[in-house]
């Protein structure tokens, strides 16, 4: 099928129209604010960009391990990031983050549901305009195509249903709502279309393959283009490709110092999982395991199709491409079975692989990067001025081309805002009210005050993790990651009381910031300065910090 940009006709007062082909010269003028370091000479093209992103693809447990043509042709040829983060451990804030370089108390999607703000009317009015995609298209003239899933609530009746296009994509190949691999609707340049269950035309995985491909053979080619690829592998419901359903007969989730163990002074919802798991629990997880690396299976194809045809049409080597997760996921960490949301490094914690034009290949960088600086790195590759934006991340192009010298960040942030009512489950009397993911033996993955904030922060010297609780035990959590890995050992009660204020201080003014005040000194930073004075309100009292409840 061939795929035909969005029509003139079709685009709203206030988008970003198709900007004819045409030369270099005329490109100097139409796009001055977008040259940056690259610029236009005769004979030269802006690169162009990819970035392939995967749904509950975890890091810490393995979850690169199926995809050996991926990690060949984008980690062997460029740089893999071993300390990559999301700064919201679910689907849609960390999606809006990604599209927005921003935070979740900046951008204001905090769940997956309409209510937290999830591709909701607030969304597209507010954010959708200045998501790094429409930069692109509208200030710097790329070819903007997208395909697969967007946000959890996209095309729901309530936000515009799936005639909505997003201002900024030339082409739009978008899924309706979450993540499925057959009998599914897409919105194709705000069209709907409904798939069926025949593999050989509906497997979501390789549609989104050949899809790109079309793209790729039809795009215009005197402007550079950028791709969004977003698989729903390895998501649930994990079905695989017929060809790969008996692949991994013999793996198992990994059985880590965390697994199956009681959560010992943790946060209520992490102490209320059964110890230890049941067998039928530790056979579902298991198995759930296995499907995701078989799903997986399918984007590994995906990413070599993907290579082969840029080589093929001689884009590659002009072409920047990354590979990342929105989140990450647990099997059975601290007994809870399956699921992302946690604060611990198994679910905020991705992939992060990058070539392109100036990356040595078979590096790994152990710098503190983010995926709100996805957006910011790439519209740097453009030659767009950050300056001009709002967004909390940094661009990792100094990084990616081997900068010396570099001052660089020492800590992120993360937020989330826990999904439930503050009622009692039925099913579950007697758990406390609001609990919301739960199993049939009442193992609960989330609740209403499963809402924290935590400042984690990587020097030379340190490696910790500080987390606060939005509940009425103003619950703290303190990891040292470099002598507890697992996160088995909450040390908030032994650590010095001077760096727990220092952290608690940091948390604050992280969860305040916007632009540049995001990218200030951390705790353990030449350039930090603390006032302790500044921890205490006008009346005397110790400030804590505050969470944002409703944000619409």
């Amino acid at each position: 099928m061939r795929l035909l940009p969005l029509a003139p006709g079709r685009l709203r007062r206030g988008s970003p129209r198709h900007l004819p082909s045409c030369s270099p010269a005329l490109l100097l003028l139409v796009l001055g604010g977008c040259l940056g370091v690259f610029g236009v000479a005769a004979g030269t093209r802006r690169p162009n960009v990819v970035l392939l992103l995967t749904d509950d693809q975890d890091e810490v447990l393995g979850g690169m391990t199926p995809l050996k043509k991926t990690k060949a042709l984008i980690g062997e040829m460029g740089m893999t990031f071993s300390s990559a983060y999301v700064p919201s451990a679910l689907c849609c804030p960390s999606r809006a983050s990604i599209l927005t370089g921003k935070y979740p108390h900046n951008h204001r999607v905090v769940n997956n549901t309409l209510e937290g703000n999830c591709s909701s009317k607030s969304w597209q009015k507010i954010q959708e305009p200045n998501t790094f995609p429409a930069i692109l298209r509208s200030m710097c003239g790329y070819q903007t195509f997208f395909a697969g899933k967007y946000l959890n609530e996209y095309g729901a009746p309530d936000a515009g249903g799936l005639e909505h296009v997003p201002l900024g994509w030339s082409y739009w190949y978008a899924l309706e709502k979450n993540s499925k691999y057959y009998n599914y609707t897409l919105s194709i340049n705000g069209k709907a279309r409904k798939h069926g269950e025949n593999y050989s035309v509906d497997y979501l995985t390789d549609v989104l393959a050949n899809v790109s491909l079309d793209f790729l053979d039809y795009k215009s080619n005197f402007e550079p283009f950028f791709m969004m690829i977003a698989t729903p592998a390895p998501h649930s419901p994990w079905t695989a490709a017929p060809q790969y359903q008996k692949a991994f007969q013999n793996v198992f989730a990994p059985r880590n110092k965390n697994f199956n163990i009681h959560g010992t002074n943790k946060h209520w919802l992490i102490r209320q999982a059964k110890t230890p798991m049941t067998n039928s629990s530790i056979q579902f997880l298991d198995n759930a395991f296995r499907k995701r690396w078989q799903t997986l299976l399918s984007v590994d194809d995906l990413v070599e199709k993907l290579v082969k045809r840029l080589e093929f049409t001689g884009e590659l080597n002009n072409t920047y491409i990354f590979y990342t997760s929105d989140n990450g996921y647990h099997t059975g960490q601290f007994s809870l079975p399956i699921d992302k949301r946690q604060l611990y490094e198994f679910d905020i914690k991705v992939p992060l692989l990058v070539r392109g034009p100036g990356i040595k290949p078979n590096q790994t960088s152990k710098m503190l990067v983010a995926n709100i600086d996805l957006g910011p790195t790439i519209l740097d590759i453009a030659g767009y001025d950050l300056n001009k934006t709002q967004m909390d991340g940094m661009s990792l192009l100094p990084i990616l081309r081997g900068a010396s010298n570099l001052t660089w960040r020492s800590d992120v942030l993360v937020e989330y805002q826990g999904e439930g009512r503050n009622v009692t489950d039925p099913t579950c009397p007697s758990l406390s009210p609001g609990v919301s993911q739960c199993f049939p033996d009442c193992v609960c993955e989330d609740a209403y005050n499963n809402t924290y904030a935590c400042v984690r922060t990587m020097s030379a010297l340190w490696n910790l993790q500080y987390c606060e609780f939005d509940d009425q035990e103003v619950f703290v959590e303190v990891y040292n990651l470099t002598a507890d890995p697992d996160q088995i050992t909450n040390i908030a009660k032994t650590i010095d009381p001077e760096l727990l204020g220092k952290m608690n201080y940091r948390l604050m003014m992280l969860q305040s910031c916007s632009g540049p005040t995001c990218r200030t000194p951390g705790v353990f930073d030449p350039g930090y300065r603390f006032d302790p004075r500044l921890m205490f309100s006008n009346r005397g009292s110790v400030r804590t910090r505050r969470f944002s409840k409703h944000l619409l």
